[in-house]
């Protein structure tokens, strides 16, 4: 039943968007149109021997951001089609296509070309043609060009100009040709065999043992048969290579595929229907496979780059109320534990939902990374506010259960209390990368989903592990000093760093949107979040003016639904010591044969500031940079950026800051510590 409505789901998934695409390629205009593939239709000889043939390629060129499809599109493309417009006695092949690569979007899988790709044809022409004779050929493409975000059909008048001769082929074009033959999948000269074995489709492919196999991934041309998401597994038994993937579809009969080898090779393969034999030893494909030893490094940095996490200033404050509220307790070992409990549940949690939400937008196609929600004026503006009303709590303004309401969170909800706590310190620790937890949370790049949010939640464990040492270590709990007057100075004492952080998110407001107008409603939005605390407080020592609490929240509200409106569309100008970091200016800096230093950094990263001001941007080193020609290239990722979010992915990182080093004529950067000191610049510059 399941099978029949995923077949069902699929089928209909694609009859809408092709008769989508062929109702607005009917609609569109005949006249040549602007298309985001640029294709070129080209012969390798212009005079093609009556009784002999030559062949055709078709060029694709996509704009940046823009894929094409290969002849099964997967879950949701579809391949390219001709309509063919041929003189007498000229006849052309189907079009061979190269090997495409697997692009998950919003779930679903696509078999894409992102480069420039040519599609080949071979002709023929019969030898009743006479010599001299005009085969100029013509033909109406269409095809599918996609972004992460936007499907368009296209269509195009493609042409060439022949005419019948003696067949030569220039030595250039038999050279430009026999680069795209060779990135052309190669045919199996044996038949493969395939079998449906419960909900799993498994395929005997005759490959000699020697046979190399670097990123083996199987696209199927026939369809109706795989979950093209699914993950593929590989094994080896003697002379075949064996690959299981999950079924979807009803299809039966003769299979068509490919199977990539790895670095744009691959072989097509056609599959009879017949018994496979049994997986065999494993293959270790890059799609899903896992590997073990970096997922238990990555795991181990999360949880130790967590716990350094609490030296973080905005997290400090935080961690200290919770000790006082164990102190607070008496001693009550039950109470003590359970609190901590909480406090870790909270911090694990909210680092898997972070985690969750990066992996599912990651998957759907956005260019993001850790702390993404940082790079939103909306989500700044939540947590300065958030920051105020901790600071007013702290301050004694009102009492908040959650934070400081003394016996009632013991005795009413210490555990809920915990909980809340844990999960606020991981949200505001987000900002930070600090040592081990860049290079742990890159792993999560090229790790599948289940392997990758484990470390996410290694990070809220590391995070909550001093709270749980106090909670359960008798000895430690025994150290807090007890309960007196002293713990009321000390939470007032406490509001400093929390003020601060507030005021750290205010700047980073202010950055973000500039200083204009449409700094008007988050001014409001927060001036009325402090007159709604303010009262608040009084109410509770005794003011019974209800209507004003009402008036104020109204109007918080209305200020909060202005700052969403005004700041949505919000674009961010920034000035940085150094020039702005681009691909095109990093080719230009390196072409110089001098020293490059390239630095991510972002608003809202501590690490990051604290290393410009403790290192980058201190006199000596800018004087060390300056003697030796150093080009600095500044990337700025406080309001996200796809180009940088993938320069980070290339490098491993998917977090700043990071710091890469380009040595004069070095064909890779030294990627540099993730906490900088003046003389590893200097150092650096004097080599």
């Amino acid at each position: 039943m399941n099978r029949g409505n995923d077949v069902f789901v699929t089928a209909l998934w694609r009859s809408v968007l092709a008769l989508l695409a062929f109702a607005l390629l009917a609609l569109s205009p005949a006249k040549a149109q602007k298309t985001h593939i640029q294709p070129k239709l080209i012969a390798e000889s212009r005079a093609p021997a009556p009784g002999g043939a030559t062949t055709l390629a078709l060029t694709m060129t996509p704009e940046k951001g823009w894929h094409g499809y290969w002849i099964n599109g997967g879950d949701a493309g579809f391949g390219l089609s001709v309509e063919w417009n041929l003189p007498e006695g000229v006849t052309v092949a189907p079009l061979r296509y190269p090997v495409p690569e697997p692009l998950i979007l919003f779930g679903m899988m696509n078999h894409v070309y992102e480069h420039p790709y040519a599609l080949l044809a071979d002709i023929e022409v019969d030898e009743s043609v006479a010599q001299g004779s005009d085969l100029t050929l013509s033909g109406v493409a269409n095809w599918l060009a996609c972004t992460d975000k936007v499907c368009v059909p296209e269509k195009a008048v493609i042409s060439v100009a022949l005419k019948a001769g003696d067949g030569a082929v220039p030595t250039a074009s038999r050279t430009r040709f026999d680069s795209w033959r060779a990135v052309l999948p190669q045919p199996l000269d044996r038949t493969g065999t395939w079998e449906r074995r419960g909900d799993m489709v498994r395929f005997a492919i005759p490959l000699p043992a020697g046979s190399a196999l670097e990123a083996p991934y199987i696209f199927v041309e026939t369809q109706n048969l795989i979950d093209y998401v699914a993950p593929q597994k590989f094994s080896r038994n003697g002379d075949f290579i064996i690959v299981e993937t999950r079924a979807k579809g009803e299809a039966a009969g003769p299979v068509a595929a490919l199977l990539r080898l790895g670095d744009g090779r691959g072989i097509s393969v056609r599959f009879a229907p017949g018994a496979v034999p049994a997986a065999g030893e494993a293959i270790t494909g890059p799609a899903h496979a896992v590997d073990m030893r970096l997922f238990w490094t990555a795991l181990g940095g999360a949880i130790l780059g967590g716990l350094i996490l609490n030296l973080m200033p905005c997290v400090f404050p935080i961690l200290s109320l919770k000790a006082l509220s164990l102190a607070r307790s008496g001693g009550d070992v039950r109470s003590a534990k359970i609190e901590a409990l909480a406090y870790a549940a909270g911090a694990v949690v909210t680092a898997l939902l972070l985690g969750g939400a990066l992996l599912a937008l990651r998957g759907a196609g956005e260019q993001i990374g850790w702390a993404f929600q940082l790079q939103h004026p909306v989500s700044v503006l939540a947590l300065l506010i958030l920051a105020l009303a901790i600071t007013l709590n702290l301050l004694g303004t009102y009492e908040l259960p959650s934070f400081g309401g003394g016996q009632a969170l013991v005795d009413k909800g210490g555990a809920a209390g915990g909980f809340w706590t844990g999960a606020l310190a991981a949200f505001v620790a987000t900002p930070c990368s600090g040592p081990l937890l860049g290079a742990a949370l890159g792993a999560t790049l090229v790790l599948p989903a289940w392997a990758a949010l484990p470390i996410f939640g290694g990070l809220g464990l590391g995070l909550a592990l001093p709270f749980i040492a106090v909670g359960f270590i008798p000895a430690l709990r025994n150290r807090l000093p007890k309960p007196g007057p002293w713990m009321d100075r000390f939470r007032k004492w406490m509001a400093l760093p929390m003020g601060l952080t507030a005021l750290a998110l205010g700047w980073l407001l202010w950055r973000q949107l500039g200083s204009g107008s449409q700094l008007i409603w988050p001014i409001v939005a927060v001036g009325m979040a402090l007159v709604l605390l303010a009262h608040y407080g009084a109410m509770q020592r005794g003011d019974r003016r209800l209507w004003l609490l009402i008036a104020a929240g109204l109007l918080f509200i209305v200020s909060l639904g202005g700052t969403v409106t005004e700041v949505a569309d919000a674009e961010r100008t920034t000035t940085a010591s150094g020039s702005s970091f681009s691909p095109e200016a990093l080719a230009k800096a390196r072409a110089t044969d001098k020293p490059v230093f390239v630095y991510f950094t972002a608003d809202w990263c501590l690490s990051c500031k604290a290393n410009e001001a403790g290192a980058i941007d201190r006199e000596a080193v800018q004087a060390a940079f300056d003697k030796a020609g150093v080009v600095t290239l500044v990337g700025d990722w406080t309001n996200g950026d796809p180009v940088i979010t993938r320069t980070l992915a290339e490098h491993g990182r998917n977090s700043v800051p990071l710091y890469l080093w380009y040595a004069p004529g070095a064909a890779k950067p030294e990627i540099l510590p993730q906490i900088l000191t003046p003389s590893t610049l200097t150092d650096l510059a004097k080599q």
